[in-house]
């Protein structure tokens, strides 16, 4: 049993991806495997997919092996064949070059991704009930401290403008890091008023389920 503080935890966006590596297979597994050709991947890397599952589409995800033919995506397990239809999962692995830190965090906050139930009721019966169906859309805002001059600032306007999804990332203090694949939403318009700092948002549409690893 651990508890953890956010305190020194870093957010950062990429800025720049190499060109996107097709995949034709992938396997079910407890950790996928992409069948490519002439990969250059390496240990590590880390990566924005698209999928034909939609469980894996738009993750960021790990390299944890890789050859000029086989890619395996860290702790992605697609063993469920009902989530991950066998010979659907075809896609793209496009890799991270290089990242920016957004800086100056003075407020983050999270909404969404809460479990959503129907409400079921027999006509026999004197009590209802609830069922799982499925989770509301997730987003994370990111309120900074105004500094136009930052480098953070033409990545994630040229990300606003472009609205294409992104990989996004929060370096927790340790070792833990959590992933995410986003569109890019930033407020060009400080918010001002009297003797408080002037701010910016950033704001971001979780596209798939964070990923997350803690070494």
């Amino acid at each position: 049993m651990a508890v953890k503080l956010p305190n020194g935890a870093t957010f950062e966006h990429a800025a720049t991806y190499a060109a996107a590596l097709p995949f034709s297979a992938v396997s079910n597994a407890s950790e996928a495997i992409c069948t490519v050709v002439g990969g250059t991947l390496v240990l590590g890397d880390i990566l924005l997919v698209t999928s034909g599952w939609t469980a894996l589409n738009n993750k960021v995800v790990r390299v944890k092996a890789a050859t000029a033919t086989a890619i395996t995506l860290e702790a992605i397990d697609t063993t469920d064949t009902t989530v991950y239809p066998a010979g659907s999962g075809t896609g793209t692995l496009k890799k991270v070059l290089t990242w920016v830190q957004i800086p100056q965090i003075t407020d983050f906050a999270s909404s969404g991704g809460e479990q959503n139930y129907t409400d079921v009721a027999f006509l026999e019966a004197q009590q209802g009930f609830q069922i799982p169906t499925d989770k509301s859309a997730a987003s994370m805002s990111i309120t900074v401290a105004d500094d136009p001059t930052l480098p953070y600032v033409p990545v994630v306007t040229a990300a606003d403008t472009a609205r294409t999804i992104q990989a996004a990332r929060m370096n927790l203090p340790g070792t833990d890091k959590l992933y995410y694949g986003v569109f890019t939403s930033f407020s060009q318009q400080p918010s001002i008023s009297r003797n408080n700092v002037m701010t910016k948002t950033v704001s971001m549409a979780l596209q798939a389920t964070a990923t997350r690893y803690t070494s």
